[in-house]
């Protein structure tokens, strides 16, 4: 089973010792995880140091490691150079992949992320039907920017109508910058191991971003992490202690309707990364994109 191991008490030191990542304080072991279960690594504490050793083994597992700052967003995150046995022939398609397909590919991705997103609305209550009706609307490279329109309806609804979106706050947007990171680190990871070169994104393209890509594949699983920041609120308030973060990081475990079975959110993004690069090569779209789970599922997150 995929793990995120999170380090968030100062001065711990991680090591490599016969097939687990080893944490440590001073002389004593703290806790050992086996690195064949590991996910990501995701570091918020001051003093944190760690072997050189480790980071090759994590990087030849294409685990990433990422490093955050006090708001829990991510500040850096180290990837392997390596990736996908085809890489080279499957980043050529990337960079040529033409606009038309690169434009639909968006239009999938923004339709199944406001599906999310009124699935979502229902299982908590609010009224979902304006949000559900953007589906139709949306165009190629949704031009009518209808996921701009969704989220002004969305996020009232969903966090209070006092909510603002803003990453540098210490409200409910810090958790929601955690549950993102969680989600952001398994899906760089899944872009990488699908032979995708992460800083080339389908609509996300700000010169200074180097997960494009991975921020682009992550937009449909997001309400995920939004009801369960919701859940932890309501029940616990907003601070990020060791429960929200245990909770939030489960979500890559949490089970999604993909194809004719149900498949986990990591899982789930690993075969979306494939599906984009085949398509790339391919010259046609075929994306394997999540359905919404049950409500009760939903409404079940952060509880």
């Amino acid at each position: 089973m995929d793990q995120i191991v999170d380090i968030c008490t100062d001065r711990r030191h991680l090591s490599r010792e016969r097939g687990f990542l080893k944490v440590s304080e001073g002389a004593e072991e703290i806790g050992r995880i086996p690195l064949d279960q590991i996910a990501a690594v995701i570091v918020h504490a001051h003093g944190t140091t760690w072997s050189t050793s480790l980071l090759a083994e994590l990087a030849d597992r294409g685990v990433p490691v990422v490093i955050c700052g006090t708001n829990h967003a991510p500040r850096s995150v180290l990837m392997p150079l390596e990736g996908h046995y085809a890489q080279g022939r499957r980043l050529r398609a990337q960079w040529q992949a033409k606009v038309p397909l690169i434009k639909q590919a968006w239009k999938q991705v923004v339709i199944c992320k406001i599906t999310m997103q009124a699935a979502a609305l229902e299982a908590m209550g609010e009224a979902h039907a304006p949000v559900a009706i953007l589906r139709r609307k949306v165009t190629s490279g949704d031009s009518t920017n209808a996921e701009a329109q969704a989220a002004r309806y969305y996020w009232p609804r969903m966090m209070g109508e006092d909510f603002r979106r803003d990453r540098t706050a210490s409200d409910c947007n810090a958790l929601l910058n955690y549950g993102y990171t969680v989600l952001r680190a398994a899906t760089a990871r899944a872009v990488v191991a699908a032979g995708l070169h992460p800083t080339i994104g389908l609509h996300h393209s700000n010169r200074g971003n180097a997960f494009a890509l991975a921020d682009d594949l992550m937009e449909p699983f997001r309400p995920l992490v939004d009801c369960c920041v919701r859940s932890l609120v309501a029940r616990n308030g907003a601070d990020v202690d060791t429960e929200a973060k245990q909770t939030l990081t489960r979500l890559i475990a949490l089970d999604l309707p993909l194809g004719d079975g149900l498949t986990p959110v990591s899982v789930a993004l690993g075969k979306l990364a494939i599906s984009l690069g085949q398509s790339f090569e391919a010259g046609a779209l075929n994306l394997a994109l999540p359905a919404p789970p049950d409500a009760l599922t939903f409404a079940g997150l952060g509880a």
